[in-house]
């Protein structure tokens, strides 16, 4: 897994408001890869159903390239990016275990 973030290089609390700028958004990219691209995008549409929480205060984008899901988020404050990354990875690792409990593999590895 990758991961990159940036914000403001200073660390202020942030309200939450209709007027913030962008570059009062702290922006974080994970890279997710999986086994194949029927798997990542399997991940994608499982997370995406679930909307976040405080729309006003996170965004998240969800998308897949080749075997990656690339997810990025832009919160208001760090702890909220703390927040939204860590039950991103929560969801994701369920993902993870449901596909190798159930996936295409799963079923080869059945005994007959």
């Amino acid at each position: 897994m990758y991961l990159k973030a940036n914000g403001p290089s200073t660390v202020t609390k942030n309200r939450i408001s209709s007027t913030s700028t962008m570059s009062d958004w702290h922006n974080i990219t994970l890279e997710i890869p999986f086994a194949s691209h029927k798997h990542a995008e399997i991940a994608k549409q499982a997370i995406e159903v679930d909307a976040e929480l405080q729309p006003q205060a996170v965004k998240r984008t969800l998308e897949v390239k080749e075997k990656m899901l690339i997810a990025t988020f832009s919160t208001l404050t760090i702890r909220l990016a703390r927040l939204t990354v860590n039950s991103f990875l929560e969801n994701a690792a369920l993902v993870v275990r449901t596909l190798e409990a159930f996936g295409e593999e799963a079923e080869e590895r059945q005994p007959t």
